[in-house]
């Protein structure tokens, strides 16, 4: 019986530490696998595979919150069906839910249904925040390098024949990468 830890984060940009502290308060952790920079609908992390084909009957698999095994219901609770599967049990910190008994499991079903559910009336918010700015008109992301007027100027002296790309890109003000963006769409 050996206590596993598991620790993911979705962007090679995010920090891990919340979690590797947390996990540093538990005992007699035998080892921690960590999936850094890999999405958790991904069916497949290196890291948490390894950890499942290690996993022996009365092992224990420790998380920060249980998110960090799946992104929605059904993901959470196919790992952890993984993880029961092989005769251990799952714990995760944050909700403090452990799947030793039938009122972990249950709880943890609970848990994930609402996280899922938090999760799409986010998405749903921001979709209706996006559709209601675009009906007035509004879009968002940078303005556009090039408008129309920079445009003409472009097409001219492109025709010209008398400048280099990086001279026109120099001229308008404008990189040579989005000169040729904006060469292509001509």
């Amino acid at each position: 019986m050996a206590k596993f830890a598991y620790v993911r984060t979705s962007t090679k940009d995010q920090n891990p530490a919340l979690q590797r502290d947390a996990i540093a308060k538990v005992d007699d952790i035998k080892r921690v696998y960590a999936d850094e920079g890999v999405s958790g609908t991904l069916a497949s992390r290196p890291q948490w595979d390894a950890l499942l084909d290690r996993l022996e009957p009365g092992d224990e698999v420790i998380v920060w919150k249980f998110d960090r095994i799946g992104r929605n219901t059904l993901n959470v609770l196919e790992a952890v069906k993984a993880i029961t599967d092989k005769g251990a049990t799952f714990h995760s910190l944050t909700e403090k839910i452990d799947t030793s008994g039938p009122m972990g499991q249950a709880m943890l079903t609970i848990m994930a249904a609402f996280a899922q559910l938090e999760r799409d009336t986010i998405a749903e918010r921001t979709r209706a925040g996006l559709d209601a700015a675009k009906a007035q008109g509004r879009t968002g992301g940078r303005p556009p390098a090039v408008d129309a007027n920079k445009l003409e100027k472009i097409k001219k002296l492109i025709a010209s024949g008398d400048y280099s790309r990086a001279e026109i890109a120099s001229m308008m003000k404008i990189s040579p990468a989005t000169l040729y963006r904006v060469i292509a769409t001509l």
